[in-house]
């Protein structure tokens, strides 16, 4: 039986048959088809899109994804691209700054963030995956159904701009983000995070004596996230959730002003924001999967648990995502022989961590973000966040479960 959404006519299907079909070509999905790979297991992966340029992928890689790509041989040509380091992250709240994280202090090989473009870094792994015989990828192919025999998922089937394709697999794994196609035609429903905020995302041009630390800046109900870029600063202004059209009311002179009234070095070229389409709404919001699989079937990464852009997790937790999957699966592909319980017990490595993190998102999100931009009283530190990242100690071991969490994901070699 084949779930079908188009008339059988309307297709002329290429049909091949691998091992394992990656649904994604993002960074959970590229690194579990470098890890499956490299063990000699055929794998095709599928990006819907035709490159991996896109405006809002993240590029904050952190220390244990630092540790996961040394273990698979690719340490130096990542940190050959362009990036930069980054080993505190500074809020700053007026004129008082605060270290809310300090990752000199990780016992680690790579004590620091590496911020790098995610369009080169996902070229470099694919280029890494393509040395090995049994990988294939396909690059503007759109999954649209999902291949059934037996209640059984053993498929996809795909549109390209040549017409439509079939992948038969042993398993598909949906690694295709937050709008995952996968985790809809599996019929798994998340449990939603609720979440109060959007984010108004928009660039303003860097100069070189601008500073290169990344900056969160606190105001009076004003919250701006700073990323440092090559030519460019990546800003992100918190807004409450479904106020865009309120701040857009107001006029984009009075959002300019806002804007270099809490970043007053802007002020020299806020005027580069000369209309509202150069400005996305972006919402904040999270959910996850209380069961990350089917017959047939696993998601990862935000198709699983979708995580919010506070303190830019996602990458990171996408990747251990696929490298428990390529621990746990490897040797199971080889002999075609992987159970339901066998992606439970993925679920079952990555679950603690994963909660952990969104645990950590909302409180963050509540205690810090929401009370500022809420509040109708002059900006202060909250007490809780005084206490929590004040102390070296707590910190350090918050950062220590915000980077590795509880249960560390590394190559099996």
């Amino acid at each position: 039986m084949q779930n079908s959404t188009v008339s059988e006519l309307e297709k002329q299907v290429e049909q091949t048959t691998t091992t394992c079909c990656i649904v994604g070509g993002g960074p959970g999905g590229a690194v579990l088809a470098l890890a499956l790979a490299r063990q000699g297991i055929p794998i095709t992966l599928l990006e819907a899109h035709t490159d991996f340029d896109r405006a809002f992928r993240g590029d904050v890689i952190y220390p244990s994804t630092l540790t996961i790509l040394d273990e698979l041989g690719l340490i130096e040509p990542v940190l050959r691209l362009h990036h930069t380091k980054r080993s505190q992250i500074i809020y700053e709240m007026g004129d008082v700054s605060m270290v809310m994280a300090d990752l000199s202090h990780l016992k680690t090989r790579y004590p620091f963030i590496a911020m790098i473009n995610q369009a080169e870094l996902l070229e470099l792994i694919v280029r890494e995956a393509k040395q090995y015989p049994g990988f294939r990828l396909i690059m503007g192919a759109r999954m649209e159904e999902l291949l059934k025999e037996q209640e059984k998922v053993c498929g996809v089937r795909y549109r390209t701009h040549e017409g439509w394709g079939e992948v038969r697999a042993d398993l598909v794994v949906g690694a295709d983000g937050r709008f995952s196609r996968v985790r809809k035609l599996t019929g798994l429903k998340p449990e939603k995070v609720s979440s109060s905020l959007d984010v108004l995302w928009f660039r303003i041009s860097r100069k070189p004596e601008d500073s290169t630390e990344g900056l969160l800046r606190f105001g009076n109900q004003r919250v701006v996230a700073l990323l440092d870029r090559p030519d460019h600063w990546q800003i992100g202004y918190v807004i409450p959730k479904g106020k865009y059209q309120e701040v857009r009311a107001a006029s984009l002179e009075s959002f300019r002003q806002s804007l270099v009234e809490i970043c007053p070095v802007f002020a020299d070229r806020v005027e580069e924001l000369q209309e509202w389409r150069q400005i996305s709404v972006l919402s904040v919001d999270a959910d996850c999967l209380p069961r990350w699989y089917a017959p047939g079937v696993l998601l990862l990464g935000d198709a699983a648990h979708t995580m919010s852009p506070v303190g830019g997790v996602g990458i990171n937790c996408a990747i251990q995502d696929a490298i428990v999957a390529a621990n746990v699966l490897g040797h199971k592909l080889k002999k075609h022989s992987v159970q339901i319980q066998d992606l439970a017990e993925i679920q079952h490595q990555r679950e603690l961590s994963t909660k952990f993190l969104l645990r950590y998102q909302y409180f963050l999100q509540k205690r810090l973000l929401d009370a500022t931009i809420n509040s109708s009283k002059a900006f202060s530190i909250p007490p809780v966040i005084r206490v929590l990242f004040g102390i070296p100690f707590t910190r350090d071991f918050l950062v220590r479960m915000i980077v590795f969490g509880p249960r560390p994901a590394h190559v099996k070699q």
